[in-house]
């Protein structure tokens, strides 16, 4: 699949030049051209384009001003006449940014750089899609949560807070009703506060379990099962560990 390119710029012959570089590549190809920021919108929001060869000064709206008032846009390769705006616009993380006139290996070296930054997302794209996940309720919105991400599960009365390789969320949802969604052969419930991560166990000692330098405790209606589940896989236990005795903890 070629990538899609947008052209926007106020001067037909820098359109023109831009055309010419993209026709020579294979991997590329030009969706439209515009000589304004503000007609090319509906075709940035359709989400089909790749990358925006963007000229800074412009009628109407400059090509930065234009970048601001977007939330999500593609990957943009600045073009312009003038270096003093490069600082600006890395800040608005460009991908890259050409000087006119630009030669053809500048612009060669530009579309390389795209092309692997395309690749990294592609990849990283279905690595997400095919790893096991839920959607939680947090902040409002449905948010992707990866399951082999989550260490542990706190219930805070109608909410849950996930403890994850990556820091904690809070999720509106019970912990009871969470524990019924995850796999059982990877999560399992502790104590009426808290399910843990089977795989992200460290030790267990006593009536306590050890994750990432937390502790959570056992309770003891779990005591059985949690034993006969941890104790079965690949868990490193002190050395002067003993196996918990019921009726240790709630």
């Amino acid at each position: 699949m070629k990538i899609n390119c947008l052209i926007i710029d106020d001067e037909p012959l820098a359109i023109s030049v831009l055309e010419s570089y993209i026709k020579k590549l294979d991997t590329m190809t030009v969706v439209n051209t515009y000589t304004n920021a503000i007609d090319a919108l509906q075709d940035i929001k359709s989400g089909s384009i790749d990358v925006v060869f963007l000229d800074i000064n412009m009628s109407r709206i400059t090509g930065l001003d234009f970048l601001r008032t977007l939330k999500i846009y593609p990957f943009i390769i600045i073009t312009t006449a003038y270096r003093e705006y490069a600082l600006e616009s890395y800040e608005l993380d460009v991908l890259d940014y050409l000087v006119k006139p630009i030669p053809f290996n500048r612009f060669l070296k530009s579309a390389n750089k795209l092309s692997d930054r395309l690749n990294v997302r592609k990849e990283e794209v279905v690595r997400m899609a095919s790893e096991p996940h839920i959607f939680l309720k947090i902040d409002k919105k449905m948010v992707k949560v990866v399951l082999n991400e989550i260490l542990y599960i706190e219930s805070l009365k109608d909410y849950i807070k996930l403890h994850t390789t990556t820091g904690y969320r809070i999720a509106y949802k019970a912990l009871s009703s969470i524990v019924e969604e995850l796999p059982s052969e990877n999560f399992i419930r502790v104590h009426k506060s808290y399910a843990v991560a089977i795989n992200k166990v460290e030790s267990l000692d006593g009536n306590r379990i050890e994750i990432k330098n937390k502790i959570v405790p056992i309770g003891r209606i779990y005591i059985k099962k949690v034993k006969e589940l941890i104790l079965n896989g690949n868990v490193i236990f002190p050395k002067n560990f003993i196996p918990p005795k019921s009726g240790e903890i709630n």
